[in-house]
């Protein structure tokens, strides 16, 4: 048996293997074959590190810029592996509060209700917290995009040379300094998801910003921070393959002697902290990594179908919704979109703290959710690693829905 990180890849491995064929990239045919990165949240309990995959994805695209208004808060913005790994552990979690809020009797391995001095001060928010006994982690089969990934990115090339940067146009006016893999000479910056030079700009940040950021924030979304106390919900390790572990990026992009040193040490209001994550490498490789697809074929391509998992959920995405649905149809909506994720959020409320639910929850759209009092102090942590660590930071915004209180059936 492996050390901790090779056990932790092991069990996302099996998870993925088990997943039916339809969630795995397809052979094209004429000895071309598709890659796609993988991603999962792995749990180990108290001194015997007993391991279980809470959750997974597999992807690689986003959503253009452009595209955003239309979401409508059931098209997902961002289906890299890491995200969509992240977002099926926050769906799991809320779905164990549920669990939890349906009778007194109620028990999870994973989430416990807060006691009464924990919470006196939060007016009815954050009556959960994910359990002392619990350490989380995560396995990625591809460094993540970004300045993690960066000089990966430049060994790859047939020529070492840095790409020149381009002459300033009226979309990177629109887009501001964000880059996505060009420029690869500037290192330790906030970039935007890598994409091909013909494709449609986005402003979803890279998977490596995101992380860095979520070692301020935890893995807590917004809507599930409602509910939950981000003190035990911070990511302990992050593990690559050896291949896709470069020490020098991954220090830079994550470590507090990186573009991070400025704000270091420090707590916020709310049970906010920074907490860095280890980054460890295993021998493990994934079946459908790049690098696996493309020893084997000069044909590799990107796949374009999207996998998501944890205990209680399995789907297969195309474009950020339900395989096989067109992509702006509310049928289309995934179990991970902000959508059906509030319709969690209201359930649980409404189990915990009766209907109708207090004023506190009415708050009519979702962006006035994001700029209330309840997410006050994510949002002022948020705001201070932006302005003094991940500078450039320009929000991806223009999706604004309705937040239904109502309780499904």
């Amino acid at each position: 048996m492996g050390g901790l990180e090779d056990r932790i890849a092991d069990v996302v491995l099996a998870q993925f293997d088990a997943l039916p064929s339809k969630s795995k990239p397809s052979n094209c045919g004429k000895g071309s074959f598709s890659w796609v990165p993988l991603s999962g949240i792995v749990v180990s309990h108290g001194h015997d590190e007993t391991l279980k995959c809470l959750a997974l994805g597999t992807g690689m695209k986003c959503l253009p810029a452009k595209r955003i208004p239309q979401a409508a808060g059931i098209v997902l913005h961002d289906w890299h592996a890491e995200v969509l790994a992240i977002r099926a552990f926050n769906h799991f979690l809320l779905q164990e509060c549920l669990l939890l809020s349906s009778s007194p009797e109620s028990t999870s391995p994973y989430i416990r209700r807060r006691e009464k001095h924990e919470t006196s001060h939060l007016d009815g928010l954050q009556p959960f917290s994910i359990c002392e006994n619990i350490k989380i982690h995560m396995y990625s089969s591809e460094a993540p995009c970004g300045d993690a990934s960066m000089e990966i990115v430049m060994d790859a090339q047939h020529d070492p040379t840095p790409w020149p940067i381009a002459a300033e146009s009226v979309l990177q006016n629109q887009f501001g300094k964000l880059k996505g893999r060009e420029s690869f000479s500037e290192l330790g910056i906030v970039r935007r998801k890598p994409s091909r030079a013909d494709s449609p700009l986005t402003l979803s940040k890279s998977c490596s910003d995101k992380l860095a950021l979520n070692q301020y924030m935890s893995l807590l979304s917004s809507l599930t921070s409602t509910l939950i106390s981000p003190t035990n919900a911070y990511l302990d390790t992050l593990i690559l393959p050896r291949l896709q572990c470069n020490r020098t990026a991954c220090e830079r992009a994550f470590g507090p002697g990186g573009r991070l040193k400025l704000v270091t040490n420090k707590s916020w209001s709310g049970g906010y902290t920074f907490q860095p994550f280890q980054v460890k490498s295993t021998d493990r490789e994934f079946s459908y990594s790049r690098c696996s697809m493309v020893s084997s074929s000069d044909l590799a391509r990107g796949s374009n179908v999207s996998a998501v998992y944890h205990p209680g959920l399995h789907e297969t995405l195309i474009n950020g919704v339900l395989q096989g649905r067109k992509q702006f149809d509310a049928r289309g909506a995934s179990a991970l979109c902000n959508t059906r994720m509030w319709k969690v959020v209201v359930q649980v409320a409404v189990a915990v703290l009766g209907s109708p639910l207090p004023e506190r929850f009415y708050f009519g759209q979702y962006q006035q959710l994001k700029e209330s009092d309840a997410l006050k102090h994510r949002r002022e942590v948020k705001k201070e690693v932006r302005r003094e660590a991940l500078r450039g930071w320009i929000r991806n915004e223009g999706d604004d829905f309705e937040l239904v209180l109502e309780q499904l059936g």
